[in-house]
């Protein structure tokens, strides 16, 4: 009799530490963060340039950028290629020791997928202009989280991040000089 009573309390004993510990061979779900901001101010005394500089005022919020982004540790960084892309995020290229990657704006899809497949469970940095950003929002599975970006608004830092088996979040906030200071998040539907 009490080796059945030992027999059956060793059985009960592991059959609650098999209840409390975690399943085997199910990971943590992995989030890939995604910073999208559209270029610093630029110059627009060089406006009749089809591709202006930085101000001076931009380059200020391009080391702002930098100081916020880079103890995110981001794993690759994005720009389009022109002048005011480039810049702001020269800053942040500088202190993560990293090499932009040209991506072409009007290509969306292929940047997004790109980020999902190469850095899935990674931080990423896409700079690029008032006119493509909402658009690889939508391409990344979120809802921006505002309707349009107007012609002197440089200060909107969007987060997307993208868990995997759930919605993308997606929330805003303002950097830099003269930063809003509200900030959004909804969730976003599946792409």
């Amino acid at each position: 009799m009490l080796f059945l009573l030992v027999g059956l309390a060793a059985f009960l004993g592991s059959a609650v530490a098999q209840a409390q510990a975690p399943a085997k061979g199910k990971a943590k779900p992995r989030v890939t963060t995604v910073y999208l901001v559209r270029h610093a101010e630029k110059d627009t005394a060089a406006s009749t340039l089809s591709d202006p500089p930085l101000s001076a005022v931009g380059e200020v919020r391009a080391q702002v950028l930098s100081q916020l982004l880079a103890r995110r540790h981001p794993a690759a960084l994005f720009t389009t290629d022109t002048k005011r892309t480039r810049a702001t995020l020269a800053p942040l290229a500088a202190a993560t020791r990293l090499e932009p990657q040209v991506y072409n704006p009007k290509e969306t899809t292929a940047l997004a997928l790109r980020i999902r497949k190469e850095y899935l469970g990674k931080t990423v940095v896409v700079v690029g202009h008032s006119n493509t950003l909402l658009p690889l929002i939508e391409s990344l599975g979120g809802t921006p989280p505002v309707d349009s970006i107007a012609d002197n608004e440089y200060d909107y830092l969007f987060t997307v991040r993208i868990t995997e088996g759930a919605l993308p979040k997606v929330s805003v906030q303002g950097y830099g000089p003269e930063r809003r200071t509200e900030a959004v998040a909804k969730p976003s539907r599946v792409r």
